[in-house]
């Protein structure tokens, strides 16, 4: 297998995007280095290094963000409290330059609170619309979890179809539009279970581990010497690429080209885990776009002209991992989405 963004030692355990790969084989070189693809790509890649200044040892989730963002998907980052989750994506947004809002979900957050309404305005005496805090390039959705499912699905439409409708009127968001969204896996007391729908529109789930031991070591040296979180300016971290780039970089991932043998090959992995016995509810046609688009997006960054097998098994478990419903049973003996997905892509011819 090529290089890859998600490493996955052991069946079973949650893969993590890692370095994107320096050069891509024989039988698919890459892009000149002087053409403008290549510029893109090398002004994305140093985005990485970018939230490098500020957050140590997440560079993995780091590619997943920015694969996301090019595949035009949302993400949803899952790790326990004091991993980095917000501070990751404040960086993330900083580097890339974009105007970003914050949305701390809570039990009493009305939809409302989160697209806009409309107000009264006593000078006029007529009803104008304010914009919410999702009308932003970035959106911080933190605790997602934490809110009632009638301000969840206050997302769906701007997550799908990036625009907010209100009064029979529909707004569209600026563009690009990024949902980061974050959920505490082991805290259930005050939370409420993402609805299929909601979850059905982030591309990827993507698991923030704790750092390893160097890499906490790391942050207690960046800590001793001065370095605050909430100062990001004071880390020196600065905008790496545009608004203009990043919309020409996603059209770029969007030309990179596949053929029909591995078209099947998506379709085939899709049907695989719908026809698990372990599993309720298999991935959507929506997943098998996702997968593409996350593959295609992978490929590109790297410098592929098309995209191989390796990208979509790459890609994978964190697309789906979010979108299977196990059955009952299965999960009583203790089954993973993960180790299911991972028996699908051993199971699943591979076209050569």
């Amino acid at each position: 297998m090529t290089d890859s963004p998600l490493d996955a030692p052991q069946p079973g355990v949650p893969p993590q995007p890692a370095s994107p790969p320096s050069a891509a084989p024989a039988a698919s070189a890459p892009v000149e280095p002087g053409s403008r693809d290549a510029a893109l790509r090398e002004a994305m890649n140093r985005v990485r290094v970018e939230v490098g200044k500020a957050v140590v040892g997440q560079d993995g989730t780091v590619t997943g963000l920015l694969i996301a963002l090019l595949s035009r998907g949302h993400v949803l980052l899952e790790g326990v409290p004091g991993v980095a989750k917000t501070l990751l994506v404040r960086s993330f947004s900083r580097a890339l330059g974009l105007d970003t809002h914050r949305v701390q979900f809570t039990p009493d957050l009305m939809p409302g609170d989160v697209t806009g309404s409309l107000v009264y305005d006593a000078r006029t005496g007529e009803f104008e619309f304010r914009a919410g805090p999702v009308f932003t390039h970035v959106l911080l959705a933190d605790e997602i979890n934490r809110t009632p499912p009638k301000t969840q699905a206050a997302l769906l439409e701007a997550m799908e179809e990036r625009q907010v409708s209100s009064d029979g009127v529909s707004r569209p968001l600026p563009d690009p539009f990024l949902v980061a969204a974050t959920q505490n896996p082991v805290e259930h007391e005050g939370t409420y279970t993402l609805p299929e729908a909601q979850l059905d529109r982030f591309l990827m789930k993507l698991v923030v581990d704790l750092p390893g031991r160097d890499a906490e070591v790391d942050v207690l040296r960046r800590h001793a010497g001065g370095f605050d979180p909430r100062r990001l300016d004071a880390a020196g971290l600065d905008p790496v690429v545009t608004a203009d780039e990043i919309l020409a970089a996603q059209r770029a991932a969007a030309t990179v080209a596949v053929d029909d043998d591995l078209l099947g090959y998506i379709v085939d992995l899709a049907r695989a885990t719908r026809q698990s016995p372990s599993v309720l509810l298999g991935v959507s046609p929506r997943a098998t776009t996702g997968l593409l688009a996350a593959a295609k997006a992978w490929a590109w960054l790297g410098g592929y002209p098309a995209i191989t097998p390796d990208h979509v098994q790459t890609m994978l478990v964190p697309v789906w991992r979010h979108r299977i419903r196990l059955r009952p049973e299965a999960e009583i003996e203790g089954v993973s989405v993960d180790a299911i997905l991972t028996s699908v892509l051993q199971q699943t011819r591979v076209p050569i």
